[in-house]
């Protein structure tokens, strides 16, 4: 297993959700849905890089219910291509299907108000997703 931080990103048509594990790459937790305005989104995506020591990046793939990619997973290739141009870093696109869904019923469950839910709901899908990959990812290193 590599070392250091891993930064998710979670696409939608309007905000990224943001999440980062720890260094260990134990726990992810739910930074922020950042609008999907290029001069908003990479400055912040540059900062949680250099202020968390990130090494890698994974991007939810949204893909259909029958595994096929539709034009949701299209753009997160596209946005996956673009954050390698800039970042430099291994990025890699993980299913991230029902994770929107699943963080909503989380949010729903905690008591969290509508309003707050619809800002929170991007970063904690971030997490979900993230903490998927987080779990195969140390499964994969057991084995090996």
């Amino acid at each position: 297993m590599s070392d250091g931080a891993v930064l998710a990103l979670d696409p939608g048509s309007v905000r990224v959700g943001i999440a980062a594990s720890d260094p260990t790459r134990t726990i992810a937790t739910p930074i922020a849905a950042v609008a999907r305005d290029p001069a908003v989104l990479w400055p912040f995506v540059q900062r949680q890089i250099d202020e968390r020591a990130i090494t890698e990046v994974v991007i939810g793939l949204p893909r259909n219910l029958d595994g096929s990619d539709g034009a949701a997973a299209v753009d997160a290739r596209t946005l996956a291509a673009e954050t390698r141009r800039r970042t430099h870093l291994p990025v890699t696109l993980w299913d991230e299907r029902f994770t929107t869904v699943q963080a909503e019923r989380e949010l729903i469950a905690a008591g969290v108000r509508r309003r707050t839910r619809r800002e929170r709901v991007d970063a904690a899908a971030a997490a979900l997703l993230l903490q998927s990959w987080l779990e195969s990812s140390a499964r994969l290193a057991d084995r090996g």
